[in-house]
């Protein structure tokens, strides 16, 4: 779908809100509630006199009509996608509670910029540096993070610090990179998969496209996961997104998503020794800051030792709200130099360990042969927590696997082989039932006047 076709749709009330740079997601449903979520405000509701279900009605069938499709009982679900517009329509006859609607807005254009991301303790000058010191120097890097906290933009602001005379191919199943239309003098091929072509068979294209960087949207899939394995097993380069707790659980969340046998021990290896980074966003309303805040609060190095021994080390993370930052270990400053890029005006001043002690989570496996009743590998929902005296590097023992049972720990965990994970992001608590819970922030909601962009005049009320 392109722009034009959406310029013959009549938006009425919802104008002011897709005409506000602060907005990125506009829902409706439940009967008329409608829903926004702001970058500065964070989620919160909203009410806009004559946006009601009789007029979103109407902008469906006048959506469906310019894709020349249908709208109704029959097919009670519509997609539409533009080049900085994504809609979802559910038909009344699936969502009992009333016709719903979910626009997500994906402006082609990079909207982070270094001096205000540092203004507002998205980070700090030194990590920064570094970041883009690694893409520079062709690391492999992996973004994590809630939905809504601001994976995709961050990938778009380390891809636009590549270098210029490099081929980037973007692999995406919903348009939001746009990576092509930011930069339109840059080789640039923007990939789409569809229920024609999928994960695989667009990076068997991609490959022979002779890219430098693949850039694949959101890892949520098995398919997705072999496409990113194959990616940096074959010597490109990628910048991805995944939904992860933190940054030093990215290789275990990828193999999760793993719905085959495949070895365990063979591919976190791979994870460990192909991705040099993991990073993790964290967005929360702060009560300190007065506003839906969003940064970058944990980044973690993956990489096989000279005994081939998988180890993750935390290089940067936000405690208590405190950034702290140490060097990175010498195979990474080692890697860099072979591209030569040189990092050691950054990190000369750092500690060699994070000044704090931290916990580390180990996760037990009680593996047993069974055929009958095999249970997916890669559970690692039953964990204990062992306190560590420093911030050493973690050390990886991956066992091989066949089928595994998740045993959650005795009072004396005394199973094995382990499977030792790097250190948590954030301060936990324990979990009467096993485990541990993060303790991650909650969204609060917020006054619209806050907004930095021009108050909307139809909005009527406000409700928290």
């Amino acid at each position: 779908m392109n722009e034009n076709i959406f310029d013959k749709l009549d938006f009425g009330p919802f104008r002011s809100l897709l005409d506000n740079d602060d907005i990125t997601d506009i829902s409706y449903d439940n009967g008329g509630q409608i829903w926004i979520r702001s970058l500065t405000q964070g989620s919160m509701r909203v009410e806009i006199e004559g946006l009601t279900p009789e007029f979103v009605e109407k902008l469906a069938f006048q959506c469906s009509n310019v894709m020349g499709t249908t709208f109704n009982n029959a097919k009670p679900f519509l997609d539409a996608e533009s080049a900085e517009l994504r809609m979802n329509f559910v038909h009344q006859s699936i969502a009992t509670n009333g016709i719903a609607l979910v626009i997500r807005k994906t402006p082609a254009k990079i909207r982070l910029e270094k001096e205000k991301l540092i203004q507002e303790d998205y980070f700090t000058p030194a990590i920064h540096d570094f970041l883009i010191k690694c893409v520079e120097g062709h690391c492999n890097i992996m973004v994590a993070g809630e939905t809504g906290s601001g994976k995709t933009e961050f990938v778009k602001y380390l891809a636009s610090h590549t270098k210029t005379n490099e081929k980037i191919i973007t692999i995406e199943d919903t348009l939001e990179l746009h990576l092509d239309k930011i930069f339109p003098q840059r080789d640039i091929v923007a990939m789409k998969t569809n229920n024609v072509a999928s994960y695989s068979d667009v990076l068997v294209t991609c490959m022979r496209q002779n890219p430098k960087w693949i850039l694949l949207s959101e890892v949520r899939s098995a398919e997705a996961v072999s496409a990113v394995r194959n990616s940096i097993s074959s010597g490109h380069n990628i910048l991805s997104t995944i939904h992860a707790d933190k940054a030093s659980a990215i290789p275990y969340r990828l193999y999760s998503l793993m719905e085959t046998d495949l070895d365990v021990h063979q591919f976190l290896t791979t994870i460990y020794r192909y991705i040099q980074l993991g990073v993790h966003i964290k967005a929360f309303y702060s009560k300190e800051y007065g506003k839906f805040h969003r940064e970058v609060d944990e980044v973690t190095e993956f990489y096989v030792d000279d005994e081939n021994i998988p180890r993750s080390r935390i290089i940067y993370q936000k405690i208590f709200g405190k950034p702290m930052m140490c060097k990175p270990s010498a195979h990474l400053v080692e890697y860099l130099e072979n591209q030569n890029i040189e990092v050691q005006s950054i990190i000369h001043d750092l500690p060699d360990e994070l000044p704090i002690h931290t916990i580390s989570e180990s996760e037990h496996f009680k593996v047993e042969e069974s055929v009958d009743n095999p249970v997916k590998q890669g559970d690692t929902s039953k964990t204990t927590v062992d306190n560590a005296t420093s911030n050493e590097e973690a050390v990886v023992n991956i066992p091989e696997i066949k089928s595994t049972e998740v045993v959650a720990p005795s009072p004396v965990p005394v199973v094995t082989p382990t499977v030792v994970t790097p250190v948590l992001s954030s301060p936990v608590t324990p979990n009467p039932n096993g485990g541990v819970v993060s303790s991650q922030p909650v969204m609060q909601s917020a006054t619209i006047s806050n907004v930095a962009n021009p108050p909307l005049s139809n909005i009527t009320k406000l409700e928290g």
